[in-house]
């Protein structure tokens, strides 16, 4: 199975949305540079399918890349059933799954504005295995 990045974003502090870039620089064992989620843990980097998205867009939102607070969007890999382990190449890049989904302690923007949100049951998080840098058409590779 082999998927696409559709966006990477970053933000500078938790709890906001994330600004896609043209590039983000990924590290062993902490995650993008410069991103307030970075860190010595394993929710280093955060994915959603652009899939994921297209569900919150089909009730009416108008949302895109980073609006769920994911540094990497994919496309054409079904993230959710992949095993906790499971690795991914994009690159020199691999990342591991470490989580699916999370526990949103608080109401973020996008619940109050649809009465739901797919980051909490259809995020995936990972560690960083290997780094590089990767950008927005880069392919994902499952290992």
């Amino acid at each position: 199975m082999a998927g696409q990045i559709v966006a990477v974003s970053v933000s500078k502090a938790k709890g906001e949305k994330k600004t896609p870039s043209d590039s983000v620089h990924l590290r062993e064992n902490y995650g993008i540079i410069g991103d307030a989620h970075a860190g010595d843990w394993h929710r280093q980097v955060s994915l959603l399918a652009e899939e994921s998205i297209t569900k919150m867009r089909e009730l009416g939102l108008k949302v895109g890349p980073g609006d769920f607070a994911e540094n990497i969007t994919t496309q054409g890999i079904d993230l959710v059933n992949l095993p906790i382990g499971t690795r991914l190449g994009i690159g020199t890049v691999v990342l591991e799954i470490s989580q699916i989904g999370k526990v949103c302690h608080t109401r973020c923007a996008i619940f109050y504005q649809a009465g739901d949100c797919v980051m909490p049951k259809e995020g995936v998080f990972a560690t960083v295995l290997s780094g590089g840098v990767i950008r927005p058409e880069d392919e994902i590779q499952l290992l």
